[in-house]
């Protein structure tokens, strides 16, 4: 069973700090659901994603080295204490969150005794407006994992 996905752009159409949210949002709902269309329309095309040093430039190589990986798992990503700056006329914004995420290999979450590994992380994100579809959109992620519990194969390495 799958779960239904919303829309990239919400009606009525978000504003201000619950927009910039979105992108966010949109992005760790895409990968928890494996729902690409609606993991991409949190990024820029030139976005960087940098996870603990590993960087990833343009939205192709976040798609190929992370998305794929990520999205073919059995995850949860969850967002907290999330605090919200817009700058330049509401065309730029910073975003400082903690995240919580669960992972476990594919198709293997809910098996009793399954390997999992959890990870406390602060995220540091510079997103634009893209006036063109009227999305805030990640242009740089910076993820610093704190800390994790259980097992760090859960990814396959």
């Amino acid at each position: 069973m799958s779960i239904p996905a919303l829309p990239a752009s919400l009606s009525p159409s978000l504003s201000g700090r619950d927009a910039v949210a979105d992108a966010l949002y949109r992005c760790v709902i895409g990968l928890d659901t494996a729902d690409e269309a609606l993991f991409k329309s949190a990024f820029t095309t030139d976005a960087v994603f940098d996870i603990n040093g590993t960087v990833m430039d343009g939205l192709e190589a976040i798609i190929s080295q992370c998305y794929i990986n990520i999205a073919k798992m059995d995850t949860n990503h969850f967002l907290s204490n999330i605090r919200i700056n817009i700058t330049d006329e509401d065309s730029k914004a910073q975003v400082t969150c903690s995240a919580l995420a669960q992972h476990y290999r594919g198709g293997e979450g809910m098996q009793p005794g399954s390997v999992p590994l959890l990870a406390g992380s602060l995220y540091w994100v510079e997103l634009v407006h893209d006036s063109a579809d009227g999305l805030w959109k990640v242009k740089h992620w910076t993820l610093k994992s704190n800390w994790g519990q259980g097992d760090w194969t859960v990814f396959g390495k």
